[in-house]
């Protein structure tokens, strides 16, 4: 059911989000040495490795690692990294993943590679075994500004809680975050 929802949500907006799509995509390309997309390896569903589109908001020298643990964030933005972020907006290309089945609209924000501390603790907690999401619990309840044991502990809760209302709860929360731009740093 979970699938059906997330291809039944998924493929109309990737045809209405078409024309916009492929003007931020041109938008970082003329603003930005390098590609419009930064392809992520991040950890999926029984901690296996996909590879998660976004667009580039930061530079093509910045290292792979979370973005709040970088010494000077703001300092790795392209000129509408930051713009990108706060709309959200570098998020839009991840519709090709919930397509592709690696993602689903909700779920645990799949970790990066290399945050083994975050993936050890979701493993411990049997949160792996769900597919990551583009939003999710954790996601609304304080984003990156949350310690990971907070994170990983709303991350079980949303597996336990998980159902097809709580998942448009969860959608139309953070519909209204990224409108209010809420838990956006950089």
């Amino acid at each position: 059911m979970k699938r059906l929802f997330d291809l039944a949500l998924a493929l109309p907006a990737a045809l209405v989000l078409l024309m916009p799509v492929a003007s931020v995509a041109l938008t970082v390309r003329l603003t930005s040495p390098g590609p419009a997309l930064y392809w992520s390896d991040r950890v999926g569903r029984h901690n296996k490795i996909f590879k998660m589109p976004k667009f580039r908001s930061m530079r093509i020298d910045t290292p792979a690692m979370a973005t709040h643990l970088l010494p000077d964030p703001a300092s790795y933005l392209t000129p509408i990294g930051s713009f990108l972020r706060k709309s959200s907006l570098d998020e839009l290309p991840q519709l090709w993943s919930i397509i592709k089945g690696d993602m689903s609209f909700v779920g645990p924000r799949p970790a990066l590679f290399n945050q083994h501390d975050l993936i050890a603790l979701r493993t411990e907690h049997g949160v792996h075994e769900l597919v990551p999401g583009l939003t999710g619990w954790a996601q609304v309840n304080g984003r990156d500004e949350l310690p990971i044991p907070q994170k990983v502990a709303l991350d079980a809760e949303y597996m336990r809680r998980q159902t097809l209302i709580f998942d448009i709860r969860i959608l139309w929360m953070t519909f209204v975050k990224v409108l209010r731009r809420d838990g956006v740093t950089h």
